[in-house]
């Protein structure tokens, strides 16, 4: 009988068993495999913890296996845990295989109990670190396995602080420290009912279970969602050997970058703290050092950890996030992961690499992906009128961000609820501001570096963030912060720019992105600027790797003009019921409430010229590429007057004994097609049978816009789109009165205009239809909006603002299907279609031109099932594009952690 293993050994794992043994452990097992110097440990594998979350205990053979993993420790380090004279003590770590910085816990220390902090204390020599270490792991047990409120060891801490009149925890005596202990004890005993725990066993296995459980905490939860990392993982748990920064003034611990995580040039970058535990550098309670300056501190542990970061990114081949700590000037790597970086430094590093010859074209288009070039296309702040700098931080996550001022987690939820913008402003954040620092546009804190937790997770979310800006009083009871001899209160505009480290008060305005002016036609930034250059490299690979034509949607010649410049290779939409908006209102109204034949031809002779100079329009911007026009689909409701507000009229006007006129055959009119549920009513191709000519017209406009622009040079290529079509007999009708139209313009010009007329397939039944709809269609476009909205039978104006935030915390949407689409339903209808329809009418062109034709896991869809083209908004195009090329590169989803 095989028995499942739990637990490994650091020298039994490698980097490939990040499934198994999450990030974290399978890194600190590929250290040990290259010989670095990692303190000695073992890691409990994510099917022990999904094991635990599944049943509500751990594995059997658990224990035993801890056991004997503690024993083997021991006897490597020659000491035993909880020995009263040498104590080794442990850490306790998560470790899930994609990082979550800060959101799952930690607890260090574990092995410290009554008697062995003497024993630590004379072990190392150092009475004070001994008390600190033992106060540390009171506070972090009693917090993350017991759940005592942080808060009340913080004020404990912060008024041992005041009274002493210091400001760091390091200026604490050893007898301030032991005092502490005893009051963290009294909280601890105070919220327990029972006294802390003094067995190393007992401590251990409490924290490998509170690290398990934190699987599932809410913050854990929301940063899964947010990251779209799967909820069934579950995490690792690493028990290390502890070596400690804060055990001596040649002490220390930091985080380095082998690159800047924020630009991507290579350098030295990282932060140090002497005399410190980990956690202190990554909660940003006490302003770093440069890396740099570590080299004026120990050079020999400089100089070692250079060679060492070199080591790791030639292995990796990518930048590399490194955790380290220095004990008495000995170096101890304690974890290694590829680094989170900023949109910017992702096309930057991925270009390096290429020259570099680590990596290859095809590679470094696979480490970026859509989502980090919409950042980098969005607005930066426009500096022309010299603005005042107020305060000056770590560009800790580019971008430019501006909202009011807000002191809380909670009010930043509340403002972006609200409709209004939040700038998050907190001396530093920990894990549990996660749900504000998600709301708020941008996060400003007056302590920490590039890698504490407010920065580490800004730049994973793409959040703009400046970082320790230490000349910011922050006073969050009073929820205001002072710098300067200016009061920001809470609820004043503030605007922090994550690129430069700058604040300013007030909203400053923007600019449009050097990315976007680069997509605008400026080809002079491709030289000047290194982010363009490198937009510009991976994005031309993309295009040739790439099958997926790229299209757009797009109703005006701007429009079509502006995605023509951002790559796109034609029109997938064309709306032309946007065309009847504004001032043709009253046309259309004419012609949907016309009684008699006269007046319905009078209202389309009128709508004739107005659409045939539209679509001259268009055409002329999309010169020789294909420009998919889809017929009138207008929800009812949005061309007819207000049913309520026409009746009010009315009665006002019989109670004042006066004639209704036109507004009672407006009220008679519109009370006859009034619809309850105007989305599945007269519209698309139903209106076009129910309205005669109305369809003929647009086809008569198409036609002769193509032939005008064809006897002047140019090189139309119209195609006709059917939409809401849901069997074929609807379809057959509408396509032979569009062909006779056709046909009666080349007559009548003496210029043929080869014209494709194809459908929409937006309803569930053309879908499992296909087969039948394609003996008459000439192409497939999937309207995946009204596809999803039907499939699933939602209203997309309702549902979104009334249960889907509750369907996504309970996590029957990982995300909001119309934004990402939905591939075990509505997916599988768009894989039928294509695949009957195809077996129909074999090449026939197949293409999607919702919004989902935007979105990057979406077209990694649209690419496995074989359609020819995408279809988004200009401003999507480029990431369209990208992504299509990363699809052809064997890249699934938008993935690039």
């Amino acid at each position: 009988m095989t028995v499942t293993k739990y637990v490994y050994d650091f020298a039994e794992g490698n980097k490939e068993l990040k499934d198994l043994l999450g990030g974290k452990g399978a890194n600190l097992a590929e250290m040990t495999k290259l010989g670095l110097p990692v303190p000695p440990g073992f890691t409990i594998t994510t099917d022990a913890c999904r094991l635990f979350l599944t049943t509500g205990s751990a594995p059997a053979s658990l224990d035993a296996e801890i056991d004997a993993h503690i024993a083997h420790l021991e006897e490597q380090m020659g000491r035993k845990v909880g020995d009263p004279t040498e104590p080794l003590l442990v850490s306790v770590r998560s470790g899930a295989k994609f990082s979550m910085p800060g959101m799952m816990e930690t607890v260090l220390n574990i092995g410290l109990n009554d008697e062995s902090i003497h024993g630590l204390a004379r072990f190392s020599g150092n009475e004070r670190f001994a008390w600190d270490s033992y106060r540390r792991l009171i506070q972090m047990y009693g917090k993350t396995v017991c759940d005592v409120p942080g808060e009340e060891f913080e004020h404990l801490l912060d008024a041992l602080k005041q009274a002493r009149g210091v400001a760091a925890d390091i200026d604490l005596t050893a007898e301030d420290l032991k005092g502490l202990v005893a009051d963290f004890r009294k909280v601890f005993e105070k919220h327990t009912g029972t006294v802390f725990p003094q067995d190393p066993k007992v401590q251990l296995r409490g924290a490998i279970e509170a690290v398990f459980n934190s699987w599932n905490a809410e913050r854990a939860v929301l940063y899964r969602r947010q990251e779209r990392i799967p909820a069934d993982l579950g995490t690792a748990v690493n028990v290390q050997v502890m070596v400690f920064g804060n055990i001596s003034a040649d002490s220390g611990t930091g985080v380095a970058f082998t690159r800047d995580p924020g630009t991507g040039e290579r350098g030295v970058y990282g932060d140090y703290l002497v005399n410190a535990q980990g956690e202190d550098v990554v909660a940003g309670i006490r302003n770093t050092v440069s890396l740099t300056e570590l080299e004026k501190i120990d050079k020999n542990s400089y100089d070692q950890l250079l060679a060492i970061m070199a080591k790791l990114e030639g292995h990796y081949r990518d930048l590399c996030d490194i955790e380290f700590t220095v004990e008495r000037a000995k170096l101890w790597m304690l974890q290694t992961r590829v680094g989170k970086r900023t949109a910017a430094a992702a096309f930057r590093i991925a270009t390096q690499l290429v020259d570099e010859g680590t990596i290859d074209l095809p590679e470094a288009l696979r480490r970026v992906n859509g989502a980090q070039l919409m950042q980098l296309m969005f607005p930066t702040f426009d500096l022309g009128a010299k603005p005042k700098v107020i305060a000056k931080g770590i560009a800790a996550s580019p971008g430019a961000a501006v909202g009011k001022a807000v002191f809380s987690s909670a009010r930043a939820v509340e403002f972006a609820e609200a409709g209004e913008r939040a700038i998050l402003v907190r001396r530093e954040t920990n894990p549990d501001d996660l749900p504000g620092m998600i709301a708020a546009q941008g996060i400003l804190t007056s302590r920490g570096g590039k890698t504490s937790h407010a920065a580490v997770v800004a730049r994973g979310m793409g959040k703009t963030c400046v970082c320790g800006a230490d000349a910011l009083d922050v006073d969050v009871q009073k929820k205001t912060v002072v710098v300067n001899g200016i009061t920001i209160a809470e609820g004043d505009l503030v605007s922090i720019d994550g690129t430069s480290g700058k604040v300013y008060l007030g909203e400053m305005p923007v600019q449009p992105s050097p990315v976007v002016r680069y997509f605008e036609g400026d080809t002079t930034a491709v030289q000047t600027d290194s982010l363009v250059g490198a937009v510009d490299r991976i994005l031309k690979h993309a295009d040739t790797a790439r099958r997926l034509l790229v299209r757009t949607n797009a109703d005006t010649g701007p429009d079509a003009e502006r995605a023509r410049r951002f790559g796109a290779q034609g029109i997938g939409l064309c709306r032309t019921e946007h065309m009847f908006l504004g001032d043709r209102r009253e046309l259309v109204e004419r012609l949907i409430l016309a009684v008699t034949p006269e007046d319905r031809q009078a209202a389309l002779d009128a709508l004739l010229p107005l659409q045939r100079a539209d679509f001259v329009e268009i055409f002329t911007a999309m010169d020789g590429l294909p420009v998919t026009v889809r017929l009138i689909d207008p929800p009812l409701h949005e061309f007819l007057p207000d049913l309520t507000e026409l009746a009010v009229k009315v009665a006002v006007a019989k109670a004042n004994g006066t004639d209704p006129g036109r507004d009672a055959e407006l009220h008679t009119a519109v009370l006859r097609l009034h619809e309850s549920n105007p989305m599945l009513g007269l519209r698309g191709v139903r209106l076009g049978l129910v309205i005669p000519g109305l369809f003929a017209m647009q086809v008569r406009a198409i036609a002769e816009a193509a032939a005008e622009l064809k006897k002047a040079g140019k090189d139309p290529k119209p195609e006709v789109m059917v939409p809401l079509v849901g069997a074929v007999q609807e379809l057959e009708s509408v396509r032979a009165e569009a062909e006779t139209v056709i046909t009666a313009v080349a007559t009548e010009t003496g210029v043929e205009v080869d014209t494709l007329v194809g459908t929409m397939i937006e309803v569930p039944r053309a879908a499992l239809t296909a087969g039948d709809i394609a003996g008459s269609a000439e192409f497939f476009s999937f309207g995946t909006n009204d596809l999803t909205q039907m499939t699933w039978g939602f209203s997309r104006d309702d549902v979104e603002g009334s249960f889907f935030s509750r369907y996504l915390e309970l996590g029957i949407f990982g995300v909001s299907p119309f934004e990402s689409l939905d591939r075990g339903g509505v997916g599988s209808l768009v894989k039928t279609a294509v695949e009957a329809g195809r077996a129909a009418r074999p090449g026939l062109k197949t293409g999607v031109c919702g919004e989902h034709g935007g979105d990057p896991e979406s077209v990694h869809f649209f690419h496995e099932v074989g359609l020819d083209y995408v279809s988004c908004s200009p401003f999507r195009v480029p990431v369209a594009r990208l992504e299509a090329g990363r699809a052809a590169s064997g890249m699934g989803g938008s993935d690039s952690r």
